[in-house]
């Protein structure tokens, strides 16, 4: 009869067999992406091509040859990537639209964030509880709700067809200053008293004291920002009509068929921003994520 320990250890297997499986089919396009950007076109359409031959309009013929997965190619070739870099400039620019769209929403969404959520933390009050729970509401509404309103006044304002009218609403999302709020609430308010009696003003306690020690939720916070605007496609395809002004994510979001080995490529460059992003900071991100209140007293 087993003892508790070995069916302890025997749970512990089974759970880090189905982790380490789960792990397997997370990564696997991933990984496919990555190996089919190195095969040649004739290889692609070889292995592929039942798939897109019988795509149809209303995308709904049914295949009948078996697509062929494969994670080694039979021979490797930098071709999809010299066309990607060096000879089709519009991925590339269509790369930096991307740029240029995520990084200001970013970087002044988590400004926006720090100052509001300090107030909040700061300064409670029913007044300010009630517009809290206005934030709240907003942020769990889907974009396909706030999108119209969004779309009315950037064409009042003469914003459409321009990076503003995608990067404005993005600096006021709600989501960033709901978490940070949270986060600076956690912080013992002995803390701000002790600096106030040093002769601390609220800049210096917001520099000084709340912004080190909400570092690593800043960090995590901003990370999925990032990622989230890095992969949007609704915003840009409803508020700018022209498509030179289109970030790399829409392009990957309407492959067509002539366009499959050249998506692979495309798809790993896109990859590469949040691939490193993740792994400078991951443990600012973790730290974010479990975040347990450790300062308070």
């Amino acid at each position: 009869m087993m003892t508790h320990k070995q069916k302890q250890h025997n749970l512990d297997m089974v759970l880090t067999v189905l982790v380490c499986l789960a792990a397997v089919l997370f990564l696997m396009p991933t990984v496919l992406t990555i190996a089919n950007s190195f095969m040649t076109s004739t290889e692609i359409s070889a292995n592929y091509g039942a798939m897109f031959t019988n795509m149809t309009e209303d995308k709904k013929t049914f295949i009948s040859e078996n697509v062929n997965l494969k994670f080694i190619p039979d021979k490797v070739t930098f071709d999809q990537y010299k066309s990607v870099l060096l000879k089709s400039p519009d991925y590339l620019l269509k790369f930096w639209n991307s740029v240029i769209l995520t990084v200001p929403i970013t970087v002044f969404q988590l400004l926006v964030a720090i100052f509001t959520a300090y107030g909040f933390s700061r300064y409670p009050g029913k007044i300010k509880t009630i517009i809290f729970f206005v934030y709240i509401i907003l942020m769990i509404m889907p974009y396909q709700v706030t999108v119209v309103p969004n779309y009315l006044v950037a064409q009042k304002f003469g914003l459409l067809d321009s990076p503003l009218a995608v990067i404005l609403p993005g600096i006021f999302s709600p989501f960033s200053i709901f978490l940070l709020t949270k986060v600076m609430r956690r912080i013992p308010i002995s803390y701000v008293e002790a600096a106030k009696l040093d002769g601390a003003s609220e800049f210096q306690i917001l520099t000084q004291i709340y912004l080190p020690l909400c570092k690593g939720a800043i960090v995590s916070i901003g990370m999925l920002v990032f990622i989230d605007y890095w992969n949007m496609v609704e915003q840009p395809l409803i508020l700018i009509k022209d498509t030179a002004k289109h970030p790399l994510s829409v392009f990957l979001s309407q492959i067509n068929t002539g366009d499959v080995g050249l998506a692979f490529a495309v798809g790993v460059v896109y990859m590469v921003p949040t691939i490193l992003m993740f792994l400078y900071g991951e443990d600012y991100l973790l730290e974010g994520i479990t975040y347990s209140g450790g300062i308070k007293g």
